[in-house]
């Protein structure tokens, strides 16, 4: 019988199904961080337990940390304590804490892959929603609950029920100045926030196998923002070439029995999918988002919507979004001014969107009344950057390079964006208050992010790109 990738994976982790009812999913990695896990560990404390096993899961501090003077103490008490009750929770526990200061500290979900735990044919969990990036290297990956983070660490397993299956295809070649954000963001526009409800998607199509693996995980990263469960993409040469050497990758016999295995996962041709999408590529273009959901995203050459433009029942929540992004229907949005460009976040922190950016903004300078700052999201990330000199351009073009950590992606630490003002965001959300209290997000990519940032308006990159024929494109 034709299966698909995720179902391949899937019975393959099926322990135990309750009849009309969930499976029991075997877990293969779980990352856990100091938000979600504290309550977690309480109940296990509580029940008298302790981490069945300790060595399938992978702690890091990054959602609260500070990315600057991370040697000094925490000035938030509430980030300070979740950080503190990581470190005593993973000590109690025998679990491995990549905290402040280690060499592999980071982001969750640019971690796991940069140190090859993150594997093809794995179930992946963790306490945060953005999970779904591991997906890319053929993994079922999905953000869970407190409750359910309890639930793993006591058992290493989970109730979850099969969702519907979803097949996204983006066939043809991107335009120079395109890159896999905007593949996202353009694809989220057609669809909408909840056009994926219920899924698990894979990503598929040429355009789709020409990215990096650092792309992909950008695409897998937002599949969250449509509603889906998790999204995930076929493991194939780029992928064993990425994962090849990697800290924890399988070594020497063992690394190419496991490449044996992973060819074997893919979707049959023949395999039925729920429901299934076709996009060219050669249709998008530098994409922004104007609203307060990502899927409100338009490109940058085009106007924003008016209520007569877009669904009925969308109206009242185009102009809800726009009184709170001070913006007017049916205006450019290019040309927009902005005050803060923020690159970074689990969806765009690697060393490849580092490059991209210090490839464009070199010889250039940011405009005097933009803030910039520039987070790597992880310690291997920023030596890279540092160890190339990405930190030397960044800083002769007046950015500022910080140090790692979920910074202004979310309101939940120091780095937060003042109420009013105009962010161009590389991260994956722009929910009313999600850079701060009144904070106004345009999602964008690394490279449109760092062209807002030399001009201090939303811009299209394109202008300011060589020919790709004269060997100037810039694709990822």
């Amino acid at each position: 019988m034709a299966k698909t990738l995720f179902e391949k994976i899937w019975e393959k982790h099926i322990v135990k199904t309750v009849d009309d009812g969930p499976s029991v999913l075997y877990i293969d990695k779980h990352f856990i961080h100091e938000v979600t896990s504290p309550q977690a560990f309480t109940g296990l404390n509580k029940r008298g337990l302790k981490v069945l096993r300790p060595k399938q899961t992978i702690a890091t501090a990054d959602h609260n940390v500070p990315t600057l003077n991370q040697h000094l103490p925490i000035k938030e008490e509430l980030s300070r304590l979740q950080v503190e009750a990581l470190k005593r929770n993973c000590q109690e526990h025998g679990i491995e804490l990549y905290g402040l200061g280690h060499p592999f500290q980071g982001i969750v979900h640019v971690i796991g892959p940069e140190l090859g735990i993150t594997q093809p044919g794995m179930t992946i969990v963790c306490g945060d929603s953005h999970t779904s990036t591991h997906g890319a290297f053929g993994s079922i990956a999905f953000g869970i609950g407190t409750s359910e983070v309890e639930m793993v660490l006591a058992t290493q397993c989970l109730l979850q029920s099969k969702p519907k299956l979803m097949r996204i295809n983006v066939d043809g070649v991107l335009n120079n100045g395109v890159v896999s954000k905007d593949i996202v963001l353009y694809i989220l526009s057609k669809i909408t926030s909840s056009g994926a409800t219920g899924y698990a998607v894979e990503f598929a199509g040429a355009a789709i196998r020409s990215l990096s693996m650092e792309a992909r995980m950008t695409i897998c990263n937002m599949s969250i923002e449509m509603g889906a469960r998790c999204g995930l993409i076929a493991p194939d040469e780029i992928t064993y070439t990425y994962l090849k050497g990697r800290e924890f990758a399988p070594q020497d016999d063992a690394w190419e029995k496991k490449v044996t295995e992973w060819r074997q996962l893919y979707s049959d041709s023949d395999a039925v999918f729920d429901k299934e999408f076709f996009f060219k590529a050669e249709d998008i273009e530098p994409m922004i988002t104007y609203g307060t959901n990502p899927g409100m995203g338009i490109a940058v050459t085009e106007k924003i919507p008016t209520t007569e433009t877009v669904n009925e029942n969308d109206s009242s929540g185009l102009s809800k979004s726009l009184s709170y992004m001070g913006l007017r229907q049916g205006t450019a949005i290019k040309g927009q001014k902005i005050d803060y460009v923020f690159i970074g976040s689990c969806t765009n922190s690697r060393i490849e969107d580092l490059r991209m950016v210090a490839s464009f903004v070199k010889g250039k300078h940011k405009a005097d009344d933009v803030e910039v700052w520039i987070v790597p999201g992880s310690k291997q990330v920023e030596a890279q950057a540092i160890e190339e000199g990405i930190d030397k351009i960044f800083e002769e073009a007046g950015f500022v390079l910080r140090q790692p950590g979920c910074s202004a992606c979310l309101g939940m630490n120091e780095d937060k964006i003042p109420a009013g003002k105009y962010c161009i965001s590389t991260s994956n959300r722009n929910f009313e208050g999600r850079q701060g209290a009144g904070a106004r997000t345009l999602l964008a990519s690394p490279l449109t992010a760092a062209a807002a940032a030399i001009t201090g308006f939303v811009t299209d990159v394109r202008e300011s790109l060589p020919n790709p024929s004269e060997g100037g494109a810039l694709v990822s």
